[in-house]
Formats: structure tokens, C-alpha cells, sequence
């Protein structure tokens, strides 16, 4: 199969997507660009908004859109690790000899929700770390493999902070992307009242499996990255540390750590998937200023005086992209 061939597949493939996620879903255009972005790039997506915006039911469509597995976990403070993972427990055979078995828990599945992650303790959310990070979970001195695809979709609600546990900068930063669910407008307001007080509720068909989700996670990889444009993203990642001499004003006097390499690795990805979507099969310079944000805005750490300032992210990322140079040694913008 040629890539023009594979390109138009897959083209036709994740238009169907949309179209079965765009039944139930009104807007979100962003949201679900990034959550089919982080899907093809083989990571996983922290959803945050305030309550009522249709978090939970957009993941639960995605499920309903794929022939895959899917479990929920909701979190709350008295979850335990176990209550995730599984545990090991006593049974008896015919002969009455007893013997250990480990039952699976929920993050055995291919698609996961974690709903409101951030009212779990830390240990238990910690519990998910070795699952998001190496696919597979070790209970005692045995290793338990997840099946592939293995995606963690969690929410958060970024307003109400008492019950809940920040996550950890660990754990943060096992999210290929940080997403935020914006408000609908009043034309938006306006499907999301048709559809759902009449009748029938809209239904949405499964349109992919595991093995067209494998496939296209595939071409997402062979995507082309030209040097230059690599390096671009090097440019814009080593911006977000305030004592790299590419460093923006705005991070030289907010930030107290910058970006991972993890955060590299987000934009390429995502700006690989972005570039699949778009039809092309090489990625531009465009695609990594708009994979910047999701990919950063949760691995950047503002310092004392920045918080004290209320320093919005979504500004200082900004700033970062408009002023890194596309090539070395041009004028900042």
C-alpha cells in the first residue's frame, strides 16, 4: 500500500470517527482534535473544565465509538491502590488446597476514565504512574502486561479545591496532554438542548477497533520531520527554562522550571498527528506552534513571583511560541 493510499485511509477512517463522536458531542472541536491527537500518539490526556461541560460524556463516546474496552474509575478520597490495579486473594481448589490468584482491576482495559483523578490521595494515584508510563503493572514479584491500545483519559475540575489532591509533577507529566474544556456558545447551547431533552437520544456506532487504532498509530511515526523543523521545537522547549539563553522575557522572570523532555517529545507527536489530519504526511512549523500549548501547559512551574502575579500559562506559552525563531539566529518576533 502506497503512503498516498495509506494517507486517504486513514483520512477516511478518522473522518468517521468524528463524524459518530460528532453525534452526541456538540463543539469541542479543540477537545476532540486533541484527544484523537493523543490516541494516535500512543499517550495519554488530562481533561480539564469546569463541571457540566461534557467531559465525562465525550470520553464515554469515544468508547462507545471504538471496539474497544472501557472501564471508569471514579475517584474519591477513600479509593485505595487495589481498588485500581487489583489484588491478590485466597481461593480453594476441589482438593481444598489454597493458593493465591490475582484479580485484575479496572485499569486492565484498553480505554480507562479516570474521573475526577485529582480527589484521590496521592498514593492512589500514584497507582496509575507504572501503568500510564510502562503499559503493564507489577503486583508482588510478578509483571501483569496491559493489552494495546492503552489509553488513560482523566478529568479534573480546576475550581473546587476542597476533597481534592493536586496531582503530583510525577504524574502530570505522564500526560502526553493537558486539555481544556471551554464553554459552549450560545449557538452550541442551543444543539445541546435539542438533543438532549428530545426524543431519541442520539446513538453513536463503533467505527474502529484496536487493530485500525495500532495501524494508525503506525503512520503517525512515519510521519516525516525535517531537521529544521525539529529543531524548531528543541528552539521553543529549551525557551520555557529561564536560565537558557533562548529563554523569553516572560520565563526569565516567572518560570522556576521548565519543560521536560517529555514536553519535546508531546509537540513532535502531536504535531505528527496534527499533520495527519491536515493530509500531509510531513510536519510544519504551524503544527508544532499549535501542539505547543496542551503538550506545556501542565510541565512549566511558575516561581514564587509568578503565582504571586497570577501569571496566565496560556500567555506565557504564547509568548514562547510568537518569539522563537522558525531558524538560529533570526530576530525574535
Amino acid at each position: 500500500m502506497t503512503d498516498e493510499t495509506r494517507l486517504t485511509a486513514a483520512h477516511e477512517q478518522l473522518n468517521a470517527l468524528r463524524r459518530q463522536i460528532g453525534r452526541r458531542i456538540v463543539g469541542h472541536h479543540d477537545l476532540v482534535n486533541g484527544i484523537l491527537a493523543c490516541l494516535l500518539a500512543s499517550g495519554h490526556a488530562l481533561l480539564e473544565g469546569v463541571p457540566g461541560l461534557g467531559k465525562t460524556l465525550l470520553v464515554k463516546t469515544l468508547s462507545d465509538a471504538l471496539h474497544l474496552e472501557f472501564a471508569r474509575i471514579q475517584f474519591t478520597p477513600d479509593l485505595m491502590p487495589a481498588d485500581i490495579i487489583g489484588t491478590q486473594v485466597v481461593l480453594q481448589d476441589d482438593e481444598g488446597r489454597r493458593y493465591f490468584s490475582f484479580q485484575r482491576g479496572p485499569v486492565f482495559t484498553q480505554l480507562l476514565l479516570a474521573d475526577e483523578i485529582n480527589r484521590a490521595t496521592p498514593k492512589t494515584q500514584s497507582a496509575l504512574l507504572e501503568a500510564m508510563e510502562e503499559k503493564r503493572v507489577t503486583v508482588g514479584r510478578s509483571d501483569h502486561p496491559l493489552q494495546e491500545p492503552f489509553m488513560v483519559l482523566a478529568t479534573q475540575n480546576p475550581i473546587e479545591m476542597e476533597g481534592t489532591y493536586p496531582l503530583p509533577e510525577a504524574q502530570l507529566d505522564r500526560f502526553l496532554l493537558k486539555l481544556n474544556a471551554a464553554y459552549p456558545d450560545a449557538e452550541e447551547l442551543a444543539q445541546i438542548v435539542d438533543r438532549t431533552t428530545g426524543w431519541p437520544m442520539p446513538s453513536v456506532q463503533p467505527v474502529l477497533g484496536a487493530g485500525d487504532v495500532m495501524a494508525l498509530r503506525e503512520l503517525v511515526r512515519s510521519v516525516a520531520l525535517a531537521t529544521h523543523v525539529r529543531d524548531y521545537a528543541i528552539r521553543m522547549v529549551l525557551a520555557t527554562h529561564a536560565g537558557n539563553a533562548e529563554a523569553t522575557p516572560m520565563v526569565r522572570r516567572y518560570v522556576r522550571h521548565g519543560s521536560s523532555p517529555r514536553g519535546l517529545q508531546a509537540i513532535v507527536l502531536v504535531a505528527k498527528a496534527l499533520a495527519l489530519f491536515a493530509g500531509r504526511i510531513n510536519v510544519s512549523f504551524e503544527d508544532l506552534a499549535v501542539a505547543a500549548a496542551p503538550a506545556l501547559r501542565h510541565r512549566i512551574l511558575l516561581n514564587f513571583e509568578g503565582e504571586a502575579e497570577g501569571i496566565d500559562m496560556e500567555s506565557l506559552i504564547a509568548e514562547v511560541v510568537r518569539e522563537t525563531p522558525t531558524a538560529p539566529g533570526q530576530p525574535r518576533a
